[in-house]
């Protein structure tokens, strides 16, 4: 009898919270107790309460009704209308320093296993962002403003179809009733910690969707914060669509709770309780008088000789953590909060740095496998050392601006972090490494000449972009197959940006050191050691010979000899058999139009004259077939040979080092000052 009223009882509770998606709707006036497909780090919590997010950085969660609900209507092929209101709250960890947000979610699939964390929201990533096969409408409640989003501030709410560049955005606020034509808005902060209501509304008939926010506690305004006409006939399309949430974290952290929610198919949602009746946001202050209690009541429990064995065993833990994890922290690094991750994450993402984490070697630092605790996240981590703080506030500026960088064919920046003498700097983890291991030492896996010219096209896209595209002019300065990795894919994708220099648009770049690798530094940059978007396509021009050929820029032969890979090219090109410099282990397996064509193009960059290269919009048309590669004329070829045969080792002695031994095989960077490296020249 107990049990049976036990179930009756359950059963009871559940049919409260939720109504089943037969009739399509439901209410949740709390979640416990609810069946809801919660992944990520989404949970729900005892009291009831839907955590979308919790304290985990670069984490993501979602949190969807089970149930499919079909939104078109089976005779006419329109779009049915939908309503839903939830309660949220968006609890920052630390005041004043926001994270990512939430948004609500109508989605064909609950699966983002693809998805990322951050500014993505845990619905797209970079490559799938903005793509129309989606099928994803999405209310962004955004706390985070993404330049690269055109994103109006750090606190808006936006309607998204595909993608996160919203079609319709406006400031957090709500309509204040009894004001003239409901036209006046009073501001919200969304990440006051306080809770919210929102609205969405879809007409059908009229396919308008409204938006409208309020605090928990106001009835709903009279006029909606958003309204924007939106077909969604195609878009939502047959077979069932799912409901729900998703949120995310960056390097800092929120909170994200939803404490009721109410959906209605082809009606109005039904309102949800009052505020006092949903489940209560946890109050820190009362955790805290918890704390001090406890804190008093600690030593009448325990004699003061077991206190102070407590004490000095936890001093000693403290002292080491302490010095196991300690970072570089100085006042001018707050501004970069969101883009900082600790260093204790970092060393157990990697799980202590071990030896098997690593993924390579250079010059320039070590680069380490991980995955980040809670998140799941795969990141590569690369440590650089640095004996010097000159420049630090400047460099991490740039490296800080050029996380803001999104394209497809450039590896994100997710952040960094400082400790002692090292900077370490966090990127998206590309599972198929470098492109060099698939062109050099003997590789398991040769790279076939169409994924090779594929990888060409889209490093001359990432470049265009950095050159011409972006908010400022990036100088990558380091272009070369050891720096460019491949996806899951094999898309190409150019990364390691710890040389990059940043200026404005129709600004002149102040003068630098000479950095970069051997055989990929342009000739003028030992005489003005200015580095300029000509010295970078350079760069590119022997990382198209070296792809092309299988060979790298400067090699040493057993003999001792110096070998130069365009003075190589150059000499079939003479011949007119320039198509017989292509890597040989390639066979049959290419074809002779695209290897003549970017076996010129790699001459054409690789110009001793910086104003006779092209620019990187010229190189893309050059790849795209929309125009035709010019040849180099007879005056061309004699500046090529009028260049001095051992100019490697000129540049090398004008900047005071040496060629390293085993370039042909190692690709050794050159081994300039490591204050040098690290801050960009200056």
């Amino acid at each position: 009898m107990v049990h049976a009223l036990l179930l009756l009882s359950s059963l009871a509770i559940i049919a409260h919270l939720a109504v089943a998606s037969t009739s399509g709707s439901f209410v949740f006036n709390g979640f416990r107790g609810a069946d809801l497909s919660v992944d990520g780090v989404s949970s729900i919590d005892p009291g009831g309460l839907l955590l979308l997010t919790n304290d985990t950085k670069l984490a993501m969660g979602h949190a969807f009704f089970p149930a499919p609900f079909d939104f078109v209507n089976s005779s006419t092929g329109s779009p049915l209308s939908f309503s839903t209101t939830f309660v949220f709250a968006i609890v920052p960890s630390v005041a004043d320093v926001k994270s990512h947000g939430l948004a609500f979610v109508v989605s064909p699939s609950k699966n983002f296993k693809g998805a990322h964390p951050s500014q993505y929201l845990g619905l797209f990533n970079l490559t799938s962002n903005g793509d129309p096969t989606n099928r994803i409408l999405a209310v962004e409640l955004d706390t985070v403003q993404n330049i690269e989003y055109d994103d109006i501030d750090d606190n808006h709410v936006g309607i998204d179809v595909n993608s996160l560049r919203s079609v319709n955005s406006a400031p957090a606020s709500y309509a204040v009733a009894g004001s003239p034509r409901g036209r006046e808005f009073k501001n919200l902060s969304l990440t006051s910690g306080q809770p919210m209501r929102l609205w969405v509304d879809y007409d059908g008939r009229e396919m308008r969707l409204d938006v409208t926010l309020s605090p928990a506690d106001v009835p709903k305004p009279p006029t909606p914060l958003l309204s924007s006409k939106l077909n969604l006939s195609s878009f939502l399309g047959a077979g069932g669509m799912y409901v729900g949430f998703s949120a995310a974290n960056g390097g800092v952290t929120a909170t994200n709770y939803v404490l009721g929610w109410s959906f209605s198919l082809n009606g109005r949602a039904k309102e949800l309780d009052a505020v006092s009746k949903l489940p209560s946001l946890p109050h820190v202050e009362r955790a805290d008088r918890r704390l001090r209690m406890w804190r008093v009541m600690l030593p009448v429990g325990f004699s003061v000789s077991l206190l102070l064995s407590i004490i000095v065993v936890g001093l000693a833990l403290l002292i080491r953590s302490t010095v196991k994890y300690s970072e570089v922290r100085e006042d001018w690094e707050l501004e970069y909060g969101p883009h900082r991750i600790s260093y204790k994450d970092l060393y157990r993402a990697t799980r202590g740095f071990r030896d098997e984490n690593m993924l390579g070697e250079g010059g320039f630092g070590s680069v380490y496998r991980g995955v980040l605790p809670g998140s799941n996240l795969e990141i590569a981590v690369k440590r650089v050392s640095n004996e010097s703080k000159q420049g630090m506030k400047e460099f991490v500026a740039e490296i800080v601006s050029i996380g803001r960088v999104r394209h497809r064919n450039l590896v994100q920046l997710l952040g960094y972090s400082r400790r002692r003498g090292e900077l370490l700097l966090v990127y998206d983890y590309m599972p198929n490494g470098s492109l060099d291991r698939y062109l050099f030492n003997r590789p398991e896996v040769l790279l076939g000449w169409s994924q090779r010219f594929r990888a060409i096209k889209g490093i001359a896209a990432g470049l265009l972009y950095l050159h011409e595209e972006w908010e400022q002019v990036v100088l990558h300065r380091d272009i070369k197959a050891s720096n460019v990795l491949l996806d899951g894919d094999f898309n190409a994708r150019l990364g390691d940006f710890g040389l990059a220099r940043l200026y404005d648009h129709g600004s002149n770049v102040q003068a630098t050191h000479v950095v970069g690798t051997l055989g990929y530094i342009a000739p003028e940059l030992s005489r003005r050691g200015k580095a300029t978007v000509n010295s970078d396509v350079y760069g590119f021009g022997a990382f198209v010979l070296e792809v092309a050929c299988g060979r790298r820029p400067y090699e040493i032969k057993p003999s001792g000899e110096e070998m130069d890979l365009v003075e190589w090219v150059l000499e079939f090109s003479k011949r007119g058999e320039i198509v017989e410099a292509r890597d040989r282990r390639l066979r049959d397996d290419y074809v002779a139009e695209e290897v003549e064509l970017a076996l010129r193009l790699g001459l054409l960059c690789s110009h001793p004259v910086a104003t006779s290269r092209p620019s990187m919009r010229q190189v893309v048309q050059y790849l795209n077939g929309d125009v035709p590669v010019p040849g180099l004329s007879e005056e061309d070829v004699q500046v090529f040979g009028s260049m001095n045969p051992n100019k490697i080792s000129a540049l090398c002695r004008s900047v005071a080092c040496d060629p390293v031994d085993g370039a042909q095989s190692s690709g050794d960077e050159l081994p300039l000052p490591e204050t040098t490296r690290l801050s960009g020249g200056r």
